[in-house]
């Protein structure tokens, strides 16, 4: 199934400097948000207590805090509606200091004058296991960079990498930006989208790479840009049809998936959609940004290929008993 004619080629760098203007607008949006309002950590990083308590009738919130706020050790926390009118979520900054104490039977004897409700669920995250799990979500997301920065290395060619390193950082940057702005809480899951958003994204990347490699080896055009709006342009209804698929699915997901996972789709629609304007628009872009040069591309290559007919050559005069 074809979306665009595969015969036809689109300009896309010569409308390469808006995309990136409008990139880095993005991105650096992004960055004053994480510095000024900065991530909501969820109780798997910051620590903490988080209670799902369910009503028979529509909770009533404003009494809820009201009743938190007179009792010293949950005057902190935070009430808030989740997926229905009937379900609350308290949020505790601290946990319980005592293994004799349940929380929830202490939250359920202070909110008893509210009304009738259940306790559905209760998470405890102690404040140093907090900070070793945050601790290891950088780690784990600072490896993934660099492996991908050594994959794509010795694949392709050190400008390939670090434009594919770029783009990825364009990707997250903007993924995070929308987590500040909409205030999604930052746990685990989300740390798992963020590692998809990039496997995903370096997919594309690598594919549309992988044209543009094929083209500067097969054409005999020697402009860059003409070689890779060309193959950009074959890769285009691939990667449109992979987006979409994905999408939909994903969004499936966030529209009936359930409040739970509702932070981990709403991550994983941005990072499809910037993935996908990323991989056509701003990759291959740094690429022509970096300089990249076919005409030593082509003399590298075939001076590789020399050397190992030079050694298949020896090889088999070796075996022969010649050398």
């Amino acid at each position: 199934m074809e979306i665009f004619k595969s015969n036809k080629t689109y300009n896309f760098m010569g409308k390469r400097l808006p995309f990136l203007g409008f990139s880095t607008i993005l991105v650096l949006a992004s960055f004053i948000l994480l510095f000024t309002k900065g991530l909501n950590l969820g109780i798997d990083f910051s620590g903490g207590t988080l209670v799902q308590v369910q009503y028979e009738k529509a909770a009533p919130i404003k009494e809820i805090r009201n009743t938190l706020s007179k009792n010293i050790q949950f005057e902190k926390s935070v009430v808030t509606e989740f997926g229905t009118p009937e379900e609350v979520i308290i949020k505790i900054p601290t946990t319980s200091t005592s293994i004799e104490k349940d929380i929830g039977d202490e939250i359920r004897s202070i909110l008893k004058p509210t009304g009738d409700f259940t306790i559905r669920r209760v998470d405890i995250v102690g404040p140093k296991v907090g900070g070793a799990l945050q601790e290891k979500g950088i780690m784990a997301l600072s490896l993934a960079l660099l492996v991908i920065l050594i994959y794509v290395s010795f694949r392709f060619e050190w400008r390939f990498a670090i434009a594919s390193i770029l783009a990825l950082i364009h990707d997250i940057s903007i993924a995070l930006g929308a987590i500040v702005l909409f205030s999604v809480d930052v746990n685990l899951d989300i740390l798992a989208a963020i590692l998809t958003i990039l496997g995903y994204s370096l997919n594309d990347t690598i594919i549309v790479f992988d044209r543009i490699r094929e083209g500067v080896t097969t054409s005999k055009e020697n402009e860059l840009n003409k070689v890779v709006n060309e193959s950009v342009s074959n890769t285009l209804s691939r990667t449109t049809l992979t987006s979409l698929t994905t999408f939909f699915v994903v969004l499936t997901l966030y529209l009936f998936g359930g409040e739970i996972i509702n932070g981990f789709s709403f991550t994983l629609l941005v990072g499809i959609v910037v993935g996908t304007y990323s991989s056509i628009f701003v990759a291959a872009s740094f690429l022509v940004q970096l300089n990249f040069s076919i005409a030593n591309y082509r003399e590298n290559e075939a001076l590789k290929e020399k050397r190992s007919k030079e050694k298949d050559k020896l090889r088999a005069q070796f075996e022969q008993g010649t050398v």
